[in-house]
């Protein structure tokens, strides 16, 4: 019963998991437009950290259950969760970008 609630949580949060990929750090450079997105990284991190955080650990709980059928769907958690870490980084990247030119100051 346990496992079948760790696996709906997983299921749940596949959406929050998309957002996470498929959001661009700079929503400007995404439509073509050469401008600084002074939000920060806020946009990106909020759907990004928690996936990486439900996934790698949901990974490690299934990995850790021990029957095959566990073993076989711990890598695909571990890929979901690795799939947000380069939108994360390009997001800290954007920031320090701004941060340099002072593009984004108040």
């Amino acid at each position: 019963m346990r496992a079948v609630a760790g696996y709906l949580i997983l299921l749940l949060a596949m959406p929050l998991a998309a957002l996470a990929v498929v959001l661009p750090a700079n929503v400007y450079r995404a439509q073509g437009i050469d401008a600084p997105d002074c939000d920060w990284p806020l946009q990106v991190l909020i759907f990004a950290l928690p996936v990486v955080l439900i996934y790698g650990v949901g990974a490690f709980l299934v990995y850790r259950a021990g029957r095959r059928f566990h073993r076989l769907l711990s890598p695909l958690g571990l890929i979901i969760a690795l799939s947000a870490v380069p939108n994360i980084a390009e997001a800290v990247h954007q920031l320090h970008r701004n941060d340099a030119g002072g593009e984004c100051r108040g």
